[in-house]
């Protein structure tokens, strides 16, 4: 049985990286894929996956067109006073009213809570960036039952300050209290990112050296010998689309 995934395409990957690692869509669909073949994951079954640039105002012709739906990160604020980006405020809440599961990263995170109720903004730390450790809450959502945390890549300098009704926080990290959350059964996000690739975010953070205070910058650097946990992320992510 085929999972039709639809990625709502926030922002574009800068010029200078697109040939090396492809935009975010591509990244999200290696990252799934990748996962989806593993061999610790045997319930595979064939993805599909259709993206639309809705930071250019497309859209799907029919929401029921897919049966799960990811926002992907931008260096966009939610806050910035862009038609698109109010935009796809309302398209979250559509299919929130629908029910259709809905993935958010990093911005998308953000933007999900805001449609919803919450409020993002900047965070107090400045910018958070390079691998860092989520730690999960107990007592939280059953289906991540048995994880205690996990780290991810992390590029932001804002994040979700309260979250949407009715919403749980799952995880955080130290500086990011609101680092993952679920919503029901139909909503997951994520203040960090599953889809970047080590080398990706070395290549990212090393053009926005200038933008970084010397010693964030410092601490990032060193923190990408981490190991991520961004495939078990993965099958999170393909778990909760299929269930």
């Amino acid at each position: 049985m085929a999972l039709e995934i639809g990625i709502l395409r926030a922002d574009d990957v800068r010029p200078e990286l697109v040939n090396a690692f492809g935009e975010y869509p591509e990244m999200f669909e290696n990252l799934l894929r990748t996962a989806n073949a593993s061999e610790d994951f045997l319930e595979c079954e064939d993805l599909i996956f259709t993206s639309y640039a809705v930071n250019q105002g497309v859209y799907p012709t029919q929401i029921d067109s897919h049966d799960a739906y990811i926002i992907t990160g931008s260096k966009s604020g939610i806050y910035d006073d862009e038609d698109w980006i109010k935009a796809l405020k309302q398209y979250v809440q559509r299919l929130n009213a629908k029910n259709k599961k809905l993935i958010g990263i990093c911005f998308g995170h953000q933007l999900i809570a805001e449609a919803l109720g919450g409020h993002a903004g900047k965070a107090s730390c400045g910018w958070e960036i390079g691998v860092k450790q989520a730690v999960m809450f107990k007592g939280g959502d059953p289906r991540f039952s048995g994880v205690s945390e996990f780290c991810l890549a992390y590029s932001h300098q804002d994040q979700v300050l309260k979250e949407a009704p009715g919403s749980q926080v799952l995880a955080a990290t130290p500086n990011c209290p609101i680092a993952m959350t679920s919503l029901g059964s139909h909503i997951l996000t994520f203040q960090g990112h599953p889809e970047f690739v080590k080398a990706y975010a070395r290549a990212l953070f090393e053009l926005r050296e200038p933008s970084y205070p010397a010693e964030v910058y410092s601490e990032c650097k060193a923190s990408l010998s981490i190991d991520t946990q961004h495939l078990e992320v993965a099958h999170w992510m393909i778990d909760f689309m299929r269930a």
